[in-house]
This record gives structure tokens, C-alpha cells and sequence, in this order.
């Protein structure tokens, strides 16, 4: 049986996560096939540095019509470099249209027209990403470590972090409460 590509899902840390980078965490998968998976973690901040300050070291001229988007923590890999979510009312070229009407771009582009205020309506603004080698995020479903659920655009971009995780299992029609920290095979 043929997995279902995950591109446009909510990945949602199940209670048991081991890893502490993904307890607690939801990732918006980007790109999901044969090769591996893509995703940002959306509810997890930098906590580094603001907007403006990631404006200020890109050399990036900031005004007061500049908005201020928290920085989030993508992930573990590659986290000096830099990925926006954002709605897709505004693409460059260099734009990846994913689903759920929300693109992906990751040029230095995107945080010029932000800081003009001509940049997208909604934005995710994060610093690395959460990658998976071939059938290793399949693998680690099966395991029981995560689940998948439709994404919702406003989880994905309100800026309530704390509540982010409770929601995005609630969508699956349960409450987070419900889930066992053991997993096992019947």
C-alpha cells in the first residue's frame, strides 16, 4: 500500500515524543514523496532574535509600517537559514505554491517586501527546518510518535504558540488528554 504524501498536513508530536527539539511540536509539512519530507515546526519560537533584528542583520531597512512577525525555530536542520510561510495573495519566483492556499519562499526577497509592508497578508517567518530522509517520517508514524491532521491556516499563523499543539489534535476530533504516553502493536 502506497503511503498518502503529507504535503500541505499538520505533523503533531505525539505525548511520548523522545526528542525534545519535537515534544509538544506541530510542523506544516511542505513536500512529502518518495524522496523524504520537508516541514517548519510553527509553534515553537527562535527566541534569539525579533523581526527587526533579522531586518537589521540581513542589512534589510526597517520603517515603522515594518510588522513585527515573531521568529520561529523550524527546526533542527540547516537554522541559520531562513523559510516564510505565508498566504499565498503574494509569490516571487522563487515562490513554492504548496497546498491549502499557502506558498513557501525562502529568498532574501520576500523579507524586503516585509519589511516595506508589501509582503503577504499572513506570514510564518522561521529560522531552519524539520527534514526526513526516504520512508523515515513513514517510519516514525507507524512507530507512533506523530500524527497527521488537516492543517488549519489559522493555527498555522495565529501567534497563540501555547495552544497550537491542543488544537491541532483537537481538529482530529479528540482532546490531547485522551492520548497514552505508551505506544504499542495489537
Amino acid at each position: 500500500m502506497k503511503a498518502t504524501p503529507l504535503t500541505g498536513q499538520f505533523l503533531i508530536a505525539m505525548p511520548n515524543m523522545n526528542d525534545p527539539r519535537f515534544s509538544h511540536a506541530v510542523v506544516f509539512i511542505c513536500t512529502h514523496n518518495e524522496t523524504g519530507a520537508m516541514g517548519l515546526i510553527i509553534n515553537r519560537l527562535y527566541g534569539a532574535i525579533d523581526m527587526k533584528g533579522l531586518l537589521e542583520q540581513l542589512t534589510i531597512p526597517t520603517t515603522d509600517q515594518t510588522p513585527e512577525y515573531p521568529i520561529y525555530f523550524g527546526g533542527p536542520v540547516e537554522t541559520g537559514r531562513g523559510f516564510i510561510l505565508h498566504s499565498d495573495d503574494y509569490t516571487l519566483d522563487a515562490s513554492m505554491r504548496l497546498e491549502n492556499d499557502v506558498a513557501l519562499t525562502a529568498t532574501v526577497d520576500i523579507l524586503r517586501a516585509i519589511a516595506e509592508n508589501r509582503g503577504p497578508a499572513r506570514c510564518l517567518v522561521s529560522l531552519g527546518y524539520s527534514g526526513w530522509g526516504a520512508g523515515q517520517l513513514e517510519q516514525e508514524i507507524q512507530a507512533g510518535g506523530w500524527l497527521t491532521a488537516p492543517a488549519d491556516l489559522d493555527i498555522l499563523f495565529d501567534t497563540d504558540n501555547d495552544t497550537k499543539w491542543e488544537r491541532a489534535i483537537a481538529k482530529l476530533g479528540f482532546s490531547p488528554w485522551l492520548l497514552s504516553t505508551e505506544t504499542g502493536h495489537a
